[in-house]
């Protein structure tokens, strides 16, 4: 698609992109010279210059009409046909639009190539009135949600692009009649996908040029494939030329893009900067524990190995020093607060050790009087032969009542008894 375009060329700027010839004009009053077209042109001065053009603008067209004969009125024509460059209103109306109607400039502004063989406004035009366009470059916008970016397209040597067109002629209810044009487009090349899915049909050297304007038996196929040469570029240019109004050198500024939080998440950023600390980590930790137990590992069997390889009286000399160690700790004195006495041989006496292994457990003052007692009893159950058996634990009973101050024991009373 091609909506808008800059132009800002001369007539003969627009004749040598044309392939025309030109030729050099005669120095004015003020010393000054310049080139002009070598062929006719028609109204020239209908042209505006423009950084922003748009369908319903006049542009100078190139074009092969016959040659009308000498000294005549210009309505009939010879055999021979030449070059014309005219300025043609950008936006076709049909011949067959009716005279009342208002022309819409922006409804066939372009035409696809693919199909202009179908279709009845351009079907017509294809044998005797094809047409050449030239512009500097044309715009064409970046959609990005509810926004557009607008991005100028141009040739890297900033030679003029030479877009294939159409042009038809219409009269409107004064009479006048009106020359219009609409632009090929196809399918966008491949380096120009990202931005759109179509382009201009752009000739991209003089045979091309020439096969689209005089040979009408090339293949249409052929002449209107995508442009796909490396020395078409482009760049963002600012938003505001979206306005047709907008115009001059601004519009092909360069325009800096600001990325959107959707484009470029600053989560993402901060993800890939830690993602990375994490892989230049991970590796020296990992080494660094396998060092640590790979020397403990090591340790461990040389601490074996030194005891297998010492001599037996050494290991017997520890193993003795740990059995001492045992015994040492095995024979500490023992205090009065918690003791056991063998198992007794009757209901009685089993009676009386559990009632007397309650009354020690008991932790006052009044207990320690009771243990200094039981002490005693215990002497002289020793010398009558009550402990005869290995000591072990008994079980407490429950509510067992525990003695007032100043009484004895069931156990000191069955002893001396």
């Amino acid at each position: 698609m091609c909506g808008r375009a800059r132009c800002t060329l001369s007539a003969a700027q627009a004749a040598r992109a044309f392939g025309f010839p030109t030729t050099t004009a005669a120095a004015g009053p003020g010393g000054g010279a310049g080139d002009a077209p070598a062929v006719r042109t028609l109204d020239l001065d209908r042209f505006r210059p423009s950084y922003n053009v748009s369908p319903g603008a006049y542009l100078p067209v190139g074009t092969v009409r016959a040659q009308p004969a000498a000294g005549g009125d210009g309505g009939r024509a010879d055999d021979g046909a030449e070059p014309v460059i005219q300025c043609m209103k950008w936006g076709l109306v049909p011949s067959f639009t009716g005279k009342t109607e208002k022309p819409d400039h922006f409804r066939m502004f372009n035409a696809r190539s693919e199909s202009v063989k179908e279709k009845a406004s351009f079907r017509r035009l294809i044998p005797k009135n094809r047409c050449l366009v030239a512009v500097e470059g044309f715009y064409e916008w970046k959609k990005d949600g509810s926004k557009k970016q607008p991005y100028y397209i141009h040739f890297q040597d900033h030679r003029p692009l030479v877009f294939a067109a159409l042009y038809d002629t219409w009269t409107n209810s004064e009479g006048e009649i009106i020359h219009t044009f609409t632009i090929l487009t196809t399918r966008a090349s491949t380096s120009l996908k990202w931005l759109h899915d179509r382009m201009p049909v752009i000739l991209g050297d003089n045979d091309s040029v020439n096969a689209w304007l005089n040979d009408a038996s090339v293949k249409l196929e052929e002449i209107t494939a995508p442009y796909e040469g490396a020395d078409l570029v482009w760049y963002p240019v600012t938003p505001a030329m979206g306005k047709t109004s907008f115009d001059g050198p601004e519009c092909i500024k360069e325009f800096q893009v600001r990325m959107g939080p959707s484009e470029k998440p600053i989560s993402k950023f901060f993800t890939k900067k830690s993602t990375a600390h994490d892989q230049s980590v991970k590796p020296e930790k990992t080494t660094s524990e396998f060092a640590e137990t790979h020397a403990s590992r090591a340790s461990k069997v040389e601490c074996d190995e030194s005891v297998e390889n010492q001599p037996e009286d050494v290991n017997q000399q520890k193993s003795g020093e740990k059995q001492t160690t045992s015994s040492t700790v095995k024979d500490e004195p023992v205090s009065l607060e918690h003791q056991v006495f063998g198992k007794p041989q009757s209901i009685k006496d089993e009676d009386t050790l559990t009632s007397t292994d309650i009354t020690i457990g008991k932790q006052d003052d009044l207990g320690i009087k009771r243990k200094i007692k039981d002490t005693e009893v215990k002497a002289e159950m020793e010398n009558s032969g009550w402990s005869r058996s290995q000591p072990t634990t008994t079980k407490k009973a429950k509510g067992a009542k525990v003695a007032s101050d100043g009484q004895p024991s069931l156990l000191s009373y069955f002893a001396r008894k």
